[in-house]
């Protein structure tokens, strides 16, 4: 089973929200205080394959930092940012969905901006920007899903006729 993975992050690096889409289970999220070891286990019940876009290079390496636990020996994992190069799609998850055409409601907020929306949340208590930087997290990880399709789309239109004439 799949499991799609996104994490959000404060300016000082600690792991804010960890956010998981599984197929059989649906979306779910923690975060603040609950996001430990156990609570990150739970959302990755059962999978098999993580998939995330720079988690290579972010999202794994992050969690291992704080949270203690090496993600790509416990699953298969599949970085979509490196799918995206062979198509020549360049760029963060932003701007290769508004290549691709996916739409987001919160297509305004980055990474630095999600920080922000953090660290309002802990200054001043406005449950409005934890929900904002909630839905961005949301937003992130559902997206995994339709970029994987549309990148699956393009290696069996590009890739498979040619692995026939191996």
């Amino acid at each position: 089973m799949k499991a799609y993975l996104d994490i959000e992050t404060s300016f000082q690096g600690q792991i804010t929200v960890i956010g998981v889409y599984r197929p059989a289970c649906g979306f779910k999220q923690v975060w603040g205080k609950n996001v430990t070891q156990e609570s990150l286990m739970s959302l990755l019940e059962n999978a098999e394959i993580l998939i995330t876009y720079n988690g290579s290079r972010f999202d794994l390496p992050v969690i291992e930092r704080h949270l203690g636990v090496r993600l790509d020996k416990l699953f298969q994992h599949r970085d979509l940012l490196f799918d995206c190069w062979n198509f020549r799609l360049y760029g963060g998850l932003k701007l290769v969905e508004k290549e691709l055409g996916i739409e987001r409601e919160t297509k305004e907020i980055n990474g630095f901006m999600a920080m922000e929306l953090w660290e309002s949340y802990l200054r001043h208590g406005k449950s409005e920007s934890l929900d904002k930087l909630l839905l961005y997290n949301r937003e992130d990880v559902l997206s995994l899903v339709k970029l994987e399709e549309k990148l699956n789309t393009f290696y069996q239109l590009y890739f498979l006729p040619y692995a026939r004439d191996l």
